[in-house]
């Protein structure tokens, strides 16, 4: 196996604010696009040549990783007119692979964060000889995911749809977002409209006397669509919890980046990270929060699994626990923000004008 496409084209609206200036992949994750966490554990498993299929802010992609040799890498871009789901996507890159009808194609879905064995995966493909193969993993409430039960040997039998009674809960095994396709598969995909891999083209293969192997692989897996989702990944990534040859420094409880200024009393622990030209002020504390470039962050604040967009600012003695503040907003001092809070890009909140408890 030597390619692969990754489906980066979503617009990533349940991590807005975020996803407002950025696409949800280049999101920094432990100092830099959380896509090249994915790229660099692609290339490690032997892919050379890589497909982007992109859609929503696709001009982004290429500028920063050009033709991806800096990774050792082939990259190459396609972008979509309208949205055409995980289907039509790869469809859509198709005439872009040089893998002959029979061999595999790796496919990772952007948003998952995974130490997933690839090289096991293709394995088991190539073993069975399967037409697709699914990274299966398990998990301990799957009524928020579609399940995956398969036979003593891995075979898939059914694709069920969220289930909504106990009585439907039939496996913990849920579609995991990477999947290995025999080339000839994806040519059959329909062209030119939206194609849901998990709604269509998943339960058509199987109805036709298919072969879908899965493979249940429990090893770190996060799916990165929420805000909180996103700031416990890449501090997952900092601490060495979820694998990755792309974190750029030493693992441990925080990543300063080269060009960040912390003041010697400031204290982060947690997985923090602090970006590109980011201050942190004397007497703040940061845990488990990503620190965008560029952001201030003033004296005596207190942030807590956070995320601070870039060139925003946090004033002194503000206490923010769960919340994401989008790029350039401000937020003043003596406010507390807590879970879910999330401060729309260039927003400006008052000095002391939201808080949980009193002023005294």
């Amino acid at each position: 196996m030597t390619e692969a496409i990754l489906l980066v084209g979503g617009k990533g609206t349940r991590l807005r604010p975020l996803t407002v200036h950025t696409p949800k992949p280049m999101v920094p994750a432990a100092g830099v696009p959380f896509l090249t966490h994915q790229l660099a554990r692609a290339r490690a498993a032997g892919v050379d040549h890589i497909v982007l299929a992109t859609s929503y802010l696709a001009e982004v992609f290429e500028p920063h990783f050009g033709d991806g040799s800096a990774l050792g890498l082939h990259l190459e871009y396609v972008t979509e007119k309208e949205p055409l789901g995980t289907g039509g996507a790869l469809r859509n890159v198709a005439e872009r692979l040089h893998s002959g009808p029979d061999e595999p194609v790796l496919v990772f879905n952007g948003d998952i964060l995974t130490g997933l064995d690839i090289r096991a995966l293709v394995d088991t493909h190539e073993s069975t000889g399967a037409d697709v193969s699914l990274h299966l993993t398990k998990v301990t409430d799957p009524r928020a995911y579609g399940l995956v039960p398969t036979d003593d040997t891995g075979r898939v039998l059914a694709f069920l749809e969220k289930p909504q009674t106990p009585e439907e809960i039939v496996t913990d095994q849920i579609n995991a977002g990477a999947y290995v396709f025999r080339r000839s598969v994806i040519d059959t995909i329909p062209a030119g409209r939206p194609v849901s891999v998990e709604r269509e083209t998943f339960p058509g293969l199987l109805a036709a006397g298919a072969h879908l192997q899965g493979m249940v692989d429990s090893t770190y897996w996060l799916d990165l669509g929420t805000p909180a989702a996103f700031v416990r990944g890449s501090a997952d990534l900092v601490m060495g919890r979820a694998p990755s040859p792309a974190v750029p420094g030493r693992r441990g409880d925080r990543l300063i980046l080269p060009t960040a200024r912390v003041a010697p009393d400031a204290k982060l622990t947690g997985g923090t990270v602090v970006g590109e030209g980011a201050f942190v002020a004397e007497g703040a504390r940061v845990c488990g929060s990503t620190i965008m470039p560029g952001a201030v962050i003033e004296p005596d604040a207190v942030i807590t699994d956070s995320l601070i967009g870039s060139r925003a600012r946090v004033g002194e003695r503000s206490v923010l626990t769960g919340a994401v503040v989008g790029d350039g907003a401000v937020v003043g001092a003596d406010n507390e923000l807590r879970d879910g809070v999330r401060v729309w890009c260039d927003a400006c909140i008052p000095a002391g004008a939201v808080r949980f408890s009193s002023d005294q």
